[in-house]
């Protein structure tokens, strides 16, 4: 028979979260920060799976951010050329048509910022290796941990914000090279 003398208790109103309904548990992140900078951010999620798709498109909600979905390569690849700016995408490996890895080649191919995680089932390290050499910047094998996911997440939306940055640096210092060029011209010797 087991002994229950030792084993502590804690009463459910202890334990409960009923009083801080807009509080994040211990346990989970706060997505409010990351929305809040980033709402403008599109984040183009490829999942063919309707059960995977509907979990992740309830956690999108649910952190409020801006999501497109398609179910194939295709569609993700529509979805990012749709899109002015920089971009956050979320990939499946496995999808009918054009899989993740051929959607990272030819985001890499066209040259636009995007920050790619790639989402799948397949976690042998040969296809980790695989997938960042494919061009993906982020790797995360399913089943995942949703606050494990959305630090990647936040991750991915602080890179390209330091991308936007040093590519606003680099025009700025292209601009001044251009009027010390010409003052060069100017200047009599």
């Amino acid at each position: 028979m087991l002994n229950t003398r030792h084993i502590p208790f804690s009463p459910p109103w202890q334990i409960s979260d009923v009083d801080k309904p807009d509080q994040p548990k211990a346990t989970e992140l706060d997505a409010r920060p990351a929305v809040a900078r980033f709402a403008e951010l599109p984040i183009v999620i490829a999942e063919d799976d309707l059960v995977s798709r509907t979990l992740i498109r309830n956690l999108m909600e649910k952190w409020g951010f801006k999501a497109v979905f398609a179910q194939d390569g295709h569609e993700a690849m529509k979805a990012l050329r749709a899109e002015q700016g920089p971009a956050l995408a979320i990939l499946d490996w496995m999808m009918p048509e054009m899989d993740g890895l051929q959607v990272c080649r030819r985001i890499r191919e066209s040259e636009k910022m995007v920050y790619v995680i790639m989402l799948t089932s397949c976690g042998t390290k040969e296809n980790i290796v695989e997938g960042l050499h494919a061009g993906a910047d982020d790797y995360l094998i399913k089943p995942f941990d949703k606050n494990e996911l959305l630090a990647r997440i936040q991750v991915g939306f602080r890179i390209l914000e330091l991308h936007g940055a040093l590519a606003a640096r680099v025009k700025e210092l292209e601009g001044a090279a251009a009027e010390i060029g010409d003052l060069k011209l100017r200047i009599p010797l």
